[in-house]
């Protein structure tokens, strides 16, 4: 299938591959929309199983972020960047070659922070392109997105309680997290502190041992998400969600930080089919951009207006629970017809 093929699928408006001799960078940057403003995303660094699987990842994920961007209110469009790891050996020298490329699109895309990722990287892409977020709180920027993310799955968690008509008590809640990195652990600690139980997993030993000594108990990254628990949080890589894992699900809700959950769109339904409450990822998992977005604010930074938007997921979240139990359609299918309707309403 060609790459314009692919892109007609979901309506990109752009995709740049990138290919720096000098550094050995290699990268692509997808541009879903920007109609309702500039596409933000973050850069995500990786190891692919080759180009094409590079690409679908992008693509998909640029596309989550243009629905996550308009559910959340936000006045972003959504784009997104991969690079092919492994990145080049000289960390500066990449950063800036990725930099370049950024800039090269004129503020269509602004870059931000994921996988492989930190605020330091952001500074260095600084360095080169204005058009690039989630810097510091020292260099006047909003820090680290993690915490903001993880607060909006606590706020979604409790939509999802209401939704599949338990109480809206974390006090004995039984919680599985899959991925205990930044965001993961940062969701584990704050069930932890509110009372819950925690069973977590990861690929990596060290994140694993800091999941336990924040009170979880470990269990084996392919397994996980089989515990008999009330609450399954996939908070690691996407694609989790497929045919067979759904079928070996014993909870009752599926709220996590990961984006794209669902392995294909027939996956909401059967989430839905088999009585679960699925949160879409791309809602529930939306704290970490509206923290980063609002840098670009004409006001400058707003921790306040931050918390706010924030704690709204749970009130968007609500409404897409009601009006999927109403309707008697998959959450999922509802809240990309919101995403959707708030797109074309900009771009009137």
């Amino acid at each position: 299938m060609s790459v314009f093929t692919q892109m007609a699928a979901a309506g990109h408006e752009q995709v740049c591959h990138i290919s720096d001799a000098e550094t050995g960078l290699r990268a692509i940057v997808a541009i879903h929309s920007s109609t309702l403003g500039p596409g933000l995303g973050g850069v995500r660094i990786r190891e692919y199983e080759d180009e094409q699987a590079a690409l679908t990842d992008v693509l998909r994920l640029s596309e989550a972020m243009s629905y996550k961007a308009a559910c959340a209110g936000l006045r972003c469009g959504g784009a997104k960047a991969v690079v092919l790891a492994p990145f080049p050996r000289d960390r500066e020298a990449g950063m800036h070659a990725l930099g370049r490329a950024v800039d090269g699109l004129a503020g269509r895309y602004v870059a931000t922070e994921d996988m492989g990722m930190s605020e330091s990287d952001i500074a260095l892409l600084n360095e080169v392109t204005p058009h690039a977020v989630g810097r510091s709180l020292e260099a006047g920027g909003s820090g680290d997105p993690s915490p903001h993310t993880a607060d909006g799955v606590i706020a979604g968690m409790r939509a999802a309680l209401r939704a599949a008509d338990r109480p809206v008590e974390f006090k004995g809640l039984r919680v599985a997290v899959q991925g205990c990195g930044h965001v993961g652990l940062a969701i584990v600690e704050r069930l932890i502190g509110a009372g819950a139980q925690v069973w977590a997993s990861d690929i990596n030993d060290e994140a694993c041992e800091q999941a336990a000594a924040a009170g979880a108990t470990i269990v084996d990254n392919d397994r996980i998400h089989a515990q008999d628990v009330d609450i399954f949080a996939p908070s690691g890589v996407g694609a989790i969600l497929d045919e067979r894992r759904i079928s070996e699900l014993e909870c009752v809700i599926v709220a996590g930080a990961a984006n794209n959950q669902l392995a294909t769109p027939e996956d909401g339904m059967r989430l839905a089919e088999r009585g679960i409450v699925y949160a879409p990822d791309f809602v529930i998992n939306a704290g970490g951009l509206i923290n980063v977005s609002d840098e670009l604010d004409s006001e400058g930074y707003n921790a306040e207006r931050v918390r706010f938007r924030v704690a709204s997921i749970e009130t968007t979240l609500d409404e897409i629970f009601e009006q999927a139990r109403a309707e008697r359609r998959p959450p999922e299918a509802v809240a990309i017809d919101m995403a959707h309707t708030r797109i074309a309403a900009g771009a009137r």
